[in-house]
């Protein structure tokens, strides 16, 4: 008898059946009105989009620390709700994951709260403190559980120690992850060098700021052989610099976030803090070269950059407010929008927002074949529902899209077959 059957879901335009036995998937079969299984449950699906649970390799969770922000069990239930089965948080925590002893802190805290998932993926700090100087203990972070390594927030601007991390990363078989910013040329305002921003009174970063670094990284890893990962891009010269590289086969994927795709800097009209974000939002010429790079593979990845804030924070004046958006609970229904349009393909879409990092990272991937792990989502594309602080999930309720009337809603998510909604 198996363990699940999901009848008549919708999977990229056919109409399926689902068997799930021992965690793992069965088989996929052409529905059948008539099909009768023997199953411990059995779901009706008709109507329903059948998804991979997603994969966001890039959070902020606020524990150890920040636990008014968000703590890890409100992050896990909100990425559950939200569709993602795997999260990988980033190490700006205080203390800053940078000690084995924080990454196993953070998996206790996970394991205790959510012991079928949504699975923690913490991200070790590639340097002590984030500070960008002395390297931190990649070897024992690794062994503690840490995926892969970043500086996310604070770029490590010195080329040669930045090269010896992406080598030691590389001997233990994890990746350096680079938030590509000059500080310098683009100092963290959360808003875009732009005639918008300067008839405002607020000092924006320009692009090349974002585009610097990223020329560094990936002529790094071209020279090293050796694979790096570019977080948030949000600009079109940040584009054509991998698009150059990947022709170079230089081993670099990116990812970029949904503001990036579904907003433009003039959400910052008002002095809007929601949409004060970094790198920030840019012009529409920056956000249709980023979907076409989704759209072409030049941008492998679609990640939220999850960044909770408690909302009297949001609520200071724009340059004191901090930069950051609320994502987990709201970014696949924010998305679809793109899927539905015909923006962004359904199977690219899949490939950026789940299998593709899933891979990459080397964690779980479903691509619905028989022994996949039946990490699942359905996913209602025809609900509705107004984004209010009240229906997120999160303690972060600094959501770009509060107030928006979304179309599209997660009603069940299994992971390993385990219902976890």
């Amino acid at each position: 008898m198996a363990d699940l059957f999901i009848r008549g879901a919708t999977l990229q335009g056919r109409t399926v059946d689902v068997l799930v036995e021992g965690g793992v998937v069965l088989d996929v079969l052409a529905h059948d009105p008539a099909r009768c299984i023997e199953a411990a449950q059995v779901r009706d699906a008709a109507g329903l989009v059948l998804l991979p649970s997603l994969v966001d390799v890039h959070v902020h969770l606020r524990e150890p620390g920040l636990e008014y922000k968000e703590t890890i069990a409100t992050g896990l239930t909100a990425a559950a709700h939200g569709g993602f089965g795997r999260i990988c948080c980033m190490a700006n925590t205080k203390p800053v994951n940078d000690a084995g002893a924080v990454t196993a802190f953070m998996l206790g805290q996970a394991k205790k709260s959510h012991p079928n998932g949504p699975w923690l993926h913490p991200i070790g700090a590639l340097t002590m403190g984030l500070k960008g100087q002395d390297m931190a203990p990649l070897a024992e972070l690794a062994e503690a559980g840490c995926v892969a390594f970043s500086n996310d927030g604070l770029p490590v601007l010195d080329s040669e120690r930045f090269r010896r991390a992406m080598e030691y990363a590389a001997d233990l078989g994890k990746m350096v992850i680079d938030h590509c910013e000059d500080p310098f040329l683009a100092p963290g305002t959360g808003v875009n060098e732009s005639a918008l921003t300067a008839r405002m009174g607020l000092k924006g970063q320009p692009s090349v700021g974002e585009a610097a670094q990223v020329a560094r990284d990936v002529l790094l890893a071209g020279y090293l052989k050796l694979p790096v990962h570019i977080a948030h891009v949000s600009c079109r010269e940040a584009v054509e610099l991998i698009a150059w590289a990947k022709a170079k086969g230089v081993d670099v994927t990116a990812e970029t976030c949904p503001h990036y795709l579904c907003y433009t800097q003039d959400a910052v009209r008002g002095y809007n803090t929601l949409a004060k974000v970094s790198p920030p939002l840019r012009g529409e010429d920056d956000r249709l070269a980023l979907i076409q790079a989704v759209n072409e593979g030049v941008i492998d990845f679609l990640a939220t950059d999850h960044a909770p804030h408690a909302m009297h924070e949001k609520e200071h004046p724009f340059e004191e407010a901090p930069n950051g958006i609320s994502w987990l609970d709201t970014a696949l229904a924010k998305c679809w929008e793109l899927v539905r349009a015909g923006v962004i393909g359904e199977e690219r879409f899949v490939m950026a927002a789940s299998t593709g990092p899933g891979e990459r990272f080397g964690l779980g991937v479903n691509r619905f074949r028989p022994g996949d792990p039946a990490d699942i989502v359905l996913f209602d594309p025809d609900a509705v529902w107004t984004v209010t602080p009240e229906a997120l999930h999160s303690k972060g309720k600094n959501a770009l899209c509060l107030g928006e009337t979304l179309r599209g809603r997660v009603v069940a998510h299994y992971l390993a077959g385990v219902a976890v909604i």
